[in-house]
């Protein structure tokens, strides 16, 4: 009798509710969509990107160093010059510094070495120099497979389920999951590597899951009522994303010495996880739930 009145409330909560839901991830998507409207109109492009997306010297240094002076002084020499530091979360200690610049590496290795004080060996350092060229080229195939892994998923999806609403709700939340994370990268500054691309590539497996396994479970599972299917969904959607979350987050927050372009693949990853959340089980489920109302499928 208990479980029964339980049962009873959460029904009617999610009845009452569930198209209010719908509204905050909405202006999410659309506040996000137009910011990056706004930075490809300041910038030329929906990114930043680093060295080995745009051309120029990548030089990595080994522990410590002062780097707001260091950068201070090739300020002058070089006038899109920025650096970062890489720290051991667990113990605060800097582990290595980067710095880049669409200089070659022969102008920007010695003024780094004039600014030390001592000479960058293979021991202390590591360059890299990708041509500007090449950076272009390759920026533009990511872009472009990132493009045709969309079309191919949405494509995908209208195939599987045969009806409008369902598959536009999947593609949005989609879209949602990709457009969020790179809103806030953009808006953090963070300049996108090769591999940062890469990571969004993978985010759209793993948004597409969850959405496949909601738009399935309520409409073409038999048994119970579409808020029970819904539910089960939840259920296991939110179980698979937890464990992508556990198994990403630890390897951010607590591994120390990881390369640069794996932890940017990390954040996208649980940037974009933390959004599916969002925009599976706020908007998508809840497009779906007023579709089978109006469809009146039980």
């Amino acid at each position: 009798m208990e479980n029964l009145q339980t049962e009873t409330k959460r029904k009617d909560w999610y009845d009452n509710w569930y198209k209010v839901l719908l509204i905050a991830p909405v202006l999410l998507l659309i506040l996000s969509l137009g910011y990056l409207g706004y930075f490809f109109y300041q910038h030329g492009d929906i990114m930043l990107k680093d060295s080995s997306l745009s051309g120029g010297t990548t030089i990595t240094l080994i522990g410590d160093i002062d780097l707001a002076k260091l950068e201070s002084s090739l300020k002058s020499d070089f006038s899109d010059i920025s650096t970062r530091k890489l720290t051991d979360l667990r113990t605060g200690k800097a582990v290595s510094s980067i710095i880049e610049s669409s200089a070659k590496p022969e102008e920007l290795k010695p003024a780094i070495e004039k600014a030390l004080g001592y000479a960058l060996t293979e021991e202390n350092s590591t360059v890299e120099f990708t041509g500007p060229s090449l950076s272009k080229s390759f920026y533009q195939q990511l872009m472009f497979a990132l493009l045709i892994s969309f079309i191919l998923m949405s494509i995908t999806i209208f195939i599987i389920f045969r009806t409008f609403i369902p598959s536009i709700a999947v593609i949005f939340a989609v879209l949602g999951d990709i457009a969020m994370p790179l809103a806030l990268i953009d808006f953090l500054g963070i300049k996108l590597s090769a591999a940062g691309i890469a990571a969004f590539l993978m985010l759209i497996g793993y948004s597409v899951d969850t959405d496949i396994l909601l738009t399935t479970r309520a409409l073409r599972t038999k048994g119970g009522t579409v808020n029970k299917r819904i539910y089960r969904a939840f259920r296991t959607g939110t179980f698979m994303t937890t464990t992508a979350l556990i198994a990403i987050l630890p390897a951010f927050f607590i591994v120390s010495g990881l390369p640069d372009s794996f932890r940017q693949i990390f954040f996208i990853l649980a940037l974009g996880l933390f959004a599916d959340i969002i925009n599976t089980w706020l908007t998508n489920a809840s497009i779906i739930k007023w579709y089978c109302e109006s469809k009146r499928i039980e």
